[in-house]
């Protein structure tokens, strides 16, 4: 095979790929929940979650071709097996439990906000530690996307409820600082 020279190293392209590993692990492992979901939702909000999951889980699918081809373009090969993506994603399985529909939603935004919190580590090390300026972009973009998805899932289960007598309450919380999360 042609040696690859892109003005990056052996070491630094397999620093990245590994980062772009984890990333794509996390990712399917979200797009499996996002699907599971999307199947198992009941109750009132079924059909907007329903259509909400459809859409987040298609663009997720997107981003994972998009990472693990990034994967090949720096000389690499993306993980492929559920043992692989089990070994190398942050976020966890969460097998034989059936959440309410609220539920799901929360356990797919700390799933989105796991992620963002290790993309700005990943970017980080892309442009300072190994010089790859070009995944560090490719990061950033996805990044924003997984900032959006979470939004419209707090966005779902921020706000206005209903009490048990029908009468309106706010629902406010407080932000949780960067260094205090998950």
């Amino acid at each position: 095979m042609r040696p690859l020279n892109i003005g990056l190293s052996q070491e630094q392209r397999q620093g990245v790929i590994d980062l772009l590993n984890a990333d794509l692990s996390d990712a399917y492992l979200l797009l499996i929940k996002t699907k599971k979901y999307h199947w198992d939702v009941v109750g009132p909000q079924f059909r907007s979650l329903h259509q909400l999951w459809e859409e987040q889980y298609t663009a997720l699918t997107e981003n994972i071709d998009a990472i693990a081809e990034r994967v090949r373009t720096l000389g690499g090969y993306p993980v492929g097996t559920a043992e692989g993506f089990l070994k190398y994603a942050s976020i966890k399985e969460d097998p034989g439990s059936l959440p309410t529909a609220n539920g799901m939603v929360e356990n797919l935004v700390s799933d989105h906000e796991q992620i963002i919190r290790n993309m700005r580590q990943h970017i980080d090390q892309c442009g300072e530690e190994f010089h790859d300026q070009g995944t560090a972009d490719f990061l950033t973009e996805l990044m924003q996307q997984h900032e959006e998805m979470a939004w419209m899932l707090r966005s779902f289960i921020e706000g206005e409820q209903l009490k048990p007598d029908g009468q309106l309450t706010v629902d406010v919380r407080v932000p949780v600082e960067a260094g205090n999360s998950k």
